[in-house]
C-alpha cells in the first residue's frame, strides 16, 4: 500500500472521529452542533475524502443510536451539503460559508421531511416539516454563527493541514 493511500486512510479516520466527537460533546444542545460546519470544511479542503469521512460518521451514528428513520435521512442529507460546497468551493469568504451553513440548517427539516413524505404521505411529511420549524430556526442560527465565528480561524488550521495531505 502506498504512503499516500495510508495518509488518506488516516486522514479520513481522523475526520470521521472528529465529527463523532463533536456530535457527542454537543448532543445535549438541541440543534446546536458543529458537525455541519466541520463537514463543510472537510468537503472544501479534502473533497471526496471528506464525503467518505461523513459517511463513516453516519455508519458510526447508526451503530451508536440505531438505524432508525433519521438514519435514512443522513444517507442523503450530507450529499446535499457536499453538492452545495462543490458548487461554491472556490469561495473563501466566511460570510458566504456562514450563509450556506445557515441555509442548510434551515433546510435540514425540509430535506428530512422527504423520508416522511414517502413513509407517511403528504400530510405526514408536512406535519414533520411544520413541527420541526422551531428546531430548524435554531439550527440555522447555530450554523450561521459557527460559520461566521469559526471559519477564519479553522481555515488557517485547515490550510496548514491540507498542505500536509
Amino acid at each position: 500500500m502506498s504512503y499516500k493511500r495510508l495518509k488518506d486512510i488516516a486522514l479520513i479516520g481522523i475526520m470521521a472521529a472528529l465529527l463523532y466527537a463533536v456530535q457527542i460533546a454537543l448532543r445535549l444542545l438541541p440543534n446546536i452542533e458543529l458537525v455541519s460546519f466541520l463537514t463543510l470544511l472537510f468537503f472544501v479542503y479534502f473533497g471526496i475524502r471528506g464525503l467518505i469521512a461523513s459517511y463513516i460518521f453516519v455508519i458510526i451514528e447508526g451503530l451508536t443510536y440505531g438505524f432508525g428513520t433519521w438514519w435514512l435521512i443522513y444517507l442523503y442529507i450530507w450529499a446535499v451539503l457536499y453538492l452545495f460546497v462543490r458548487i461554491c468551493r472556490q469561495n473563501r469568504s466566511p460570510l458566504i460559508w456562514a450563509l450556506i451553513l445557515g441555509l442548510y440548517g434551515l433546510l435540514f427539516g425540509a430535506l428530512s421531511s422527504i423520508v416522511y413524505l414517502f413513509l407517511l404521505g403528504p400530510s405526514g411529511g408536512l406535519s414533520f416539516f411544520l413541527a420541526g420549524i422551531p428546531y430548524d430556526i435554531t439550527h440555522m442560527i447555530g450554523n450561521f454563527l459557527a460559520g461566521l465565528l469559526l471559519t477564519k480561524p479553522v481555515c488557517i488550521a485547515m490550510d496548514y493541514i491540507s498542505t500536509r495531505f
